[in-house]
């Protein structure tokens, strides 16, 4: 188990035609990532300017969701190396504290 102030979740929510790109970013990110998880979301809000038809009738647009738990010293050259390679307005990212992380086994 690692001590609460080592470890950091960030959160990434993008279009899912970023995905494929994210995901190719992080699996080559050196040092290497220990995993992530990929979720499909629907994001909600006041802009729906990029939005489909479909999503504007419906009131939400399809968004993914991406959390990593990493050491804390990475997780600011992850962000502005993504910030980089990325660039998307659309992509919304956050850092929270990880009181604590291991496995049931």
């Amino acid at each position: 188990m690692n001590t609460p102030d080592s470890l950091s979740r960030l959160t990434l929510v993008f279009p899912p035609m970023l995905e494929e790109r994210l995901v190719a970013l992080l699996l080559d990110h050196e040092p290497p990532l220990p995993g992530f998880t990929v979720l499909p979301a629907e994001g909600h809000g006041a802009d729906f300017g990029r939005a489909s038809v479909r999503e504007r009738v419906r009131g939400r647009v399809a968004r993914r969701l991406l959390t990593v738990v990493l050491p804390t010293a990475q997780a600011g050259p992850l962000i502005e190396s993504l910030r980089q390679q990325v660039h998307s307005g659309e992509t919304a990212w956050w850092l929270e504290g990880v009181q604590q992380f291991g496995r049931l086994a």
